[in-house]
């Protein structure tokens, strides 16, 4: 719900002000005291502030002077009688959003404040979008915001210096080989081969040949020798996907290649040495088909030395909205400006099940980015089935989308803990010296104390 500041020193208009904005939805904070407005805009937060111009002792053009300073992306509008219009236009010009003279008409006062409310929340979306597109993630087009993903990418963090066999679990779409790629690009063998391979995509008899290499003459076709992905793959990192779809006799091998650091092609009796680390993926569940005798229990433990657990997208929804951002910045790389997602988008992005994850959310935007229009993402711009199956699921909460709908809070609730993360860095960067911290960061002392959390 969108908190708004209202500062008028004649009683009546704040009242009548208050209470017609408390019935659209609005938080409304009234106050006739100019004092008592500053101590707010100083420490407290808000989307939009109305001030009367003419007030005493403090009038509300020094209070627009110092919203400008403390909240620049807060919107003000000022409040005039006619005779001040001249006075109005200044506060234009010293970056007040907007002006209402007295005494002022409902409608129009309203729309002011919709138009006023949707700047801001445009203004916190693109503070957002910079942030994401300045900072680097934690591992190349990982997106982790969420618990579960900050454990995902401290698991690659402490096993890719090593050789250890990784078997990583998820749904399809979770991103599985993307986390495969960033163990191997954070281990030596970066500077060598990443190859994957399917293990469902081919049948049994092509499954061997491309994962050993055969010779010539193996079989019907077999114009020469050919390399397999294991020895292709020497020095580097092999992923095996979807290894439970491994036919028996494929896996009975795979294991002895484990073992023994060696393969055998196709129709060869020599046996070829290779180094190369295996990662293998599954979305499917190994142990059950162990007890169904259709994955072997031995390869499974060869497999299982270090298990990684991507959860599906609906489990981790603090991820959904900066990998929708994520999406934006890979698919718009030239673009001068970015599109802007309303609330009812949000909404429904963060109420949708994702069956097929991050690869369905990532053609869900490829779909909407195609017919945006005024460079806007609306909800019908979303593939049908997604919006249908949000809206069959109960009724939109209309006033919720409207006032906040999810999306605000939580993008605020993003900036406010990675600011409070940045000022902790810099305050161990300075030794906990907050004078020296102050400067680093270019605010004044005094600030840096209230921005300090509170265990500072």
């Amino acid at each position: 719900m969108p908190r708004l500041l209202l500062v008028d020193d004649e009683p009546s208009i704040l009242s009548v002000l208050s209470t017609l904005l408390k019935a659209e939805g609005y938080e409304v904070l009234p106050t006739q005291e100019g004092e008592k407005a500053v101590e707010l805009i100083k420490n407290d937060e808000f989307d939009l502030m109305i001030s009367d111009i003419r007030m005493s002792p403090i009038d509300g053009m020094e209070l627009l002077k110092l919203a400008h300073d403390n909240r620049p992306t807060m919107p003000v509008i000022m409040l005039t009688a006619y005779g001040s219009v001249e006075t109005a236009i200044e506060a234009l010009k010293l970056g007040a959003f907007d002006y209402v003279t007295k005494p002022f008409k409902v409608d129009e006062l309203l729309i002011t404040v919709e138009r006023a409310l949707e700047y801001n929340r445009a203004e916190t979306e693109n503070v957002y979008l910079r942030s994401q597109l300045e900072a680097p993630y934690r591992f190349e087009n990982i997106v982790a915001e969420s618990p579960a993903m900050q454990k995902v990418c401290e698991m690659i963090e402490r096993v890719a210096p090593t050789d250890a066999t990784v078997l990583i679990y998820g749904e399809s779409g979770t991103g599985k080989e993307l986390v495969a790629k960033a163990i191997h690009a954070h281990s030596r063998r970066k500077d060598n081969a990443f190859i994957a391979i399917n293990c469902a995509a081919m049948p049994e008899p092509l499954l061997e040949s491309e994962l050993f290499g055969h010779v010539k003459g193996a079989f019907t076709g077999a114009a020469g020798d050919k390399e397999g992905l294991f020895k292709s793959a020497d020095g580097g990192t092999i992923l095996l996907d979807e290894i439970g779809a491994a036919p028996l006799s494929i896996q009975g091998k795979l294991l002895r290649s484990l073992q023994e650091k060696e393969i055998r092609p196709v129709g060869s009796n020599q046996n070829i040495s290779v180094n190369c680390r295996v990662l293998a993926a599954t979305n499917s569940n190994l142990e059950q088909q162990i007890k169904d005798g259709t994955f072997r229990e031995d390869l499974f433990y060869r497999l299982n030395v270090i298990p990684i657990d991507i959860k599906p997208l609906r489990e981790r929804p603090e991820d959904i909205l900066p990998i929708v951002y994520h999406i934006l910045r890979e698919e718009l790389k030239d673009a001068k400006e970015f599109p802007s997602l309303d609330q009812e988008v949000c909404y429904i992005l963060e109420q949708y099940p994702w069956p097929g994850n991050v690869r369905e959310l990532e053609n869900a935007m490829k779909h909407a980015i195609t017919f945006s229009k005024e460079n806007k993402i609306s909800k019908d711009t979303l593939p049908d089935k997604i919006r249908e199956t949000v809206q069959a699921s109960g009724p939109m909460d209309r006033s919720a989308v409207k006032a906040d709908s999810g999306r605000a809070k939580s993008l605020k609730s993003f900036l406010r803990a990675k600011e409070k993360e940045y000022l902790k860095q810099v305050m161990n960067t300075t030794k906990g010296n907050k004078e020296e911290a102050a400067k680093a960061l270019k605010i004044s002392l005094a600030t840096l104390y209230r921005k300090l959390p509170e265990e500072e």
